[in-house]
């Protein structure tokens, strides 16, 4: 499964300028596959959520709906105050064991004041080969070059923005797999347009991948609701189709779910059985069996904790979690002491499936994480956000290598800058 290697954001917000992790060009060490973030309040944490929302929007989307969401509110709402300069986000991610994929955007604005893509390019690093990342997308202003098929591109860089003919001039052998595009819209993203044709198998790869990111904005009295009866794949953001997806792996996977609801009903104080029932007007029930009682409780009837905690695992456990979670504030409504097992149970996870990336301001959540698994955020004097990684702090290394808790670290203002 890929894997997020990291990611650099630039005049977004309060994030004029942070980078997490390896992106192309620098040396860092790349991100775990179970990262949190820590912060204060209003030191960027929801922000940096947000980034990586406005992302997938822009994929799914375009690049002027994006910046309209009603929680953005426009491009000069979401680019940093004070900052004139193109918005710009660079992400780096692992396809393989032998190759990285990175991707760039850059978004501005237009003579009329509305955003669109200045900027956009999807390479190719090979760890077994010393020469130049290898070029899939290069477009300026939506104009530039793709490369077809699914052999391996070779045009140098610096020429792509230019023109075939150019191209022609160094005789490239493999000239016939590139194309001269035009997008039809300068706000829409060359990934997601070309992303959906056969013709172009790597850019289809990369917004399938980002495409697949599950970003939860889980909301309990949502996931409270009754939905109309109907199986579903994917658990959505709010969690609104709980009983959907688990109606789902009833009918296609029923000893997959069997095994899913056993292990979420150890998991979950006092439950030991949930299952669905349909109504009389095609409404679909979540039960949940409590121990000690005959007669099962709903989801309405349930606390908002029990609910997260279940669609979290559920998401996890489901026969095609995601490649990427990103969760902001999951301990919202959970008993501190639950905080630690869901921890162990997001990195249990992450292991072999999902990358898992959460906010927090939860010590007890980060007691179960090492200082690699940690970046804390402040907010600096110029009131732009930094970050660091918890392992960058050799005091703070030496203190968890003697069995100090890192969460407990934290409270006592040791990550502290």
């Amino acid at each position: 499964m890929a894997r997020i290697e990291g990611i650099r954001i630039q005049h977004y917000g309060a994030l004029k300028d942070i980078t997490l992790g390896r992106v192309f060009g620098s040396q860092e060490q790349s991100l775990t596959q179970m990262t949190a973030v820590i912060g204060k309040n209003g030191a960027g944490k929801s922000t940096l959520f947000d980034a990586f929302a406005f992302l997938v929007d822009c994929v799914r989307t375009d690049v002027e709906a994006a910046c309209a969401s009603p929680r953005r509110g426009g491009f000069h709402r979401i680019q940093s105050q004070g900052i004139t300069r193109p918005i710009r986000l660079q992400l780096c991610y692992k396809d393989s064991e032998t190759s990285s994929i990175n991707y760039e955007i850059m978004i501005g604005e237009d003579t009329t004041g509305q955003p669109w893509v200045l900027r956009e390019r999807l390479q190719q690093s090979d760890t077994n080969s010393e020469g130049p990342p290898l070029t899939f997308l290069s477009l300026f202003k939506g104009k530039g070059l793709a490369w077809r098929g699914a052999t391996e591109g070779e045009p140098d860089d610096e020429l792509l923005p230019t023109s075939l003919e150019s191209l022609r001039k160094n005789l490239n052998p493999k000239l016939e797999l590139v194309e001269q595009v035009e997008l039809d819209d300068p706000d829409e993203l060359g990934v997601a347009t070309l992303g959906s044709l056969k013709q172009h198998p790597r850019i289809a790869a990369f917004r399938r991948f980002i495409e697949g990111w599950y970003l939860s904005s889980f909301n309990s009295d949502a996931a409270k609701t009754l939905p109309l009866a109907g199986p579903q794949t994917h658990l959505n953001a709010q969690g609104d189709n709980l009983g959907n997806v688990v109606q789902f792996l009833e009918r296609e996977h029923p000893e997959r779910l069997q095994y899913i609801l056993d292990r979420i009903a150890s998991k979950v104080p006092g439950i030991n059985k949930i299952d669905t029932q349909q109504s009389p007007d095609g409404r679909l029930l979540l039960r949940f069996n409590d121990r000690g009682f005959k007669d099962p409780f709903y989801a309405q009837q349930m606390s908002d904790g029990t609910l997260r905690v279940f669609a979290y695992l559920l998401m996890l456990e489901g026969p095609k979690p995601p490649p990427f979670v990103c969760i902001e504030e999951p301990e919202t409504g959970l008993y501190p002491k639950l905080l630690e097992t869901l921890a162990h149970e997001f990195r249990a996870h992450s292991k072999d499936g999902s990358q898992i990336f959460v906010t927090t301001h939860q010590p007890y959540f980060v007691d179960a994480l090492t200082p690699d698994e940690v970046w804390i955020l402040d907010k600096g004097g110029d009131g732009f956000s930094t970050i660091r990684r918890a392992s960058d702090d050799l005091l703070v290394r030496n203190l968890v290598e003697q069995s100090l808790p890192l969460g407990s670290l934290w409270y006592s203002d040791y990550l502290d800058s």
